[in-house]
């Protein structure tokens, strides 16, 4: 498989993709790309559920406000990202690439 191809992949099913790539795939773009997959969707997702709760606990616009945010952000995200790794791109976000760097990268 291209590698563009599967960096694309690393973001195809956010974080859960991220990790398969990772593991599987020795080629140093495709690690970046999986690394940065992770901690951005995993990130992610651990805010949607934290809103979830705050939702379900009362906070309902709030959490249905700020929810719909984080929803629409993780969507223009998964697309940007998946639209530059296939382009061949080593696109880093700017909090999410140096905290994946620190995280993932063996020294």
């Amino acid at each position: 498989m291209a590698e563009n191809v599967a960096g694309l992949l690393c973001y195809a099913l956010g974080w859960v993709t991220g990790l398969i790539f990772y593991f599987i795939d020795k080629r140093p773009f495709v690690r970046f790309h999986a690394a940065q997959s992770i901690v951005v969707f995993g990130g992610l997702t651990i805010i949607r559920v934290g809103l979830g709760m705050v939702f379900l606990t009362g906070g309902v616009s709030l959490g249905f406000g700020l929810l719909w945010l984080v929803s629409i952000l993780g969507f223009v995200l998964w697309i940007l990202l998946m639209v530059k790794a296939y382009q061949g791109e080593r696109y880093r976000l700017p909090i999410a690439a140096d905290l994946a760097d620190q995280i993932f990268v063996k020294s």
